[in-house]
């Protein structure tokens, strides 16, 4: 059985416990809960997973599960746990892109985003996701397709984010 800090709100306040029996890995987490639905997570290296709702017991909230191998594989080494709000989904990941007309096939986008400087993407299932900073001094990212563009924070910066399908067509 392997042991973890179970986080909640950046600080330990609890236990992640995680033990393999065959193709399953079984959870067991344990923390003081506040007021209101809070979930488990374990966090890897590679990816999280979504443990379920913590369940009251006195001031304690606990959960036991148990995920086959192929959910927890996407893992990778397992880091510690985390309490967030049950509302709450995993965390955006927005990575670099330092040439982001090659993460599309259309010679049309390719042509507009080449020599963009600062981009940022994340996928999520099919669903591309393009973040281009965003200046009020300078054109638009993208002019073209400002309709299908929210402006938004990510991280310190202010950015003009885009989401394609996959056959690449801009969606809202």
């Amino acid at each position: 059985m392997d042991k973890f800090p179970l986080m909640l709100e950046g600080r330990p306040a609890g236990e992640l416990t995680a033990e393999r029996e065959g193709l399953y890995t079984w959870f067991s987490a344990r923390c003081p809960l506040p007021e209101g639905l809070w979930c488990a997570w374990a966090v890897g290296d590679r990816g999280e997973l979504r443990l379920g709702v913590l369940e009251p017991e006195g001031a304690q909230g606990t959960i036991r599960r148990r995920f086959s191998r192929q959910l927890t594989a996407p893992l990778g080494r397992l880091l510690r746990g985390e309490v967030r709000p049950a509302g709450a989904g995993a965390p955006e990941t927005w990575e670099p892109a330092p040439d982001p007309e090659r993460l599309f096939r259309s010679p049309w986008l390719r042509q507009r985003l080449k020599g963009a400087r600062g981009a940022r993407t994340r996928q999520t299932g099919e669903r591309r996701y393009l973040a281009l900073p965003y200046d009020k001094g300078k054109p638009f990212p993208l002019t073209t397709l400002f309709c299908f563009a929210h402006v938004r924070a990510i991280g310190e910066g202010t950015y003009v984010v885009y989401a394609f399908d996959g056959q690449e067509r801009p969606v809202f």
